[in-house]
């Protein structure tokens, strides 16, 4: 299924444009990450491909050489936030729970400590 781009993309419509300023945190030819303009964590980057894929599932006209290096600046940015903080997620939202119909992914540091994420999710590692 292919998502109509005249449906909501932030991404291409505003952040890409310039119509909206970003703080860039990274960026190759074909790829940009950079603070969330409406961060809901204290950490909040996304990752957006320059050209519109709508999404991880349906990559539409873009190549997989794309999501790969899409995924490699995901992999950077995600390692750079859980050096700085402990802890990073990362997400990609798809169908009804991608608000915005452009391939973003976000690297949320939540700003919990190491003690609280431990106490809600346990840590495995430990005997």
């Amino acid at each position: 299924m292919t998502t109509d781009t005249r449906i909501s993309d932030f991404y291409c419509n505003q952040a890409l444009s310039g119509r909206v300023p970003v703080e860039r945190v990274m960026e190759t030819d074909r790829v940009l990450a950079f603070q969330h303009t409406n961060p809901a964590h204290p950490v909040h980057i996304v990752v957006v491909p320059k050209a519109h894929v709508p999404s991880l599932t349906d990559l539409g006209t873009a190549d997989e050489g794309l999501l790969t290096e899409v995924v490699r600046v995901v992999r950077a940015v995600a390692a750079r936030v859980e050096r700085e903080h402990g802890s990073c997620s990362v997400t990609t939202n798809l169908g009804l729970y991608q608000e915005s119909k452009h391939m973003h992914w976000h690297i949320t540091f939540r700003g919990e400590k190491p003690e609280e994420i431990r106490g809600k999710y346990g840590h495995h590692d430990d005997s």
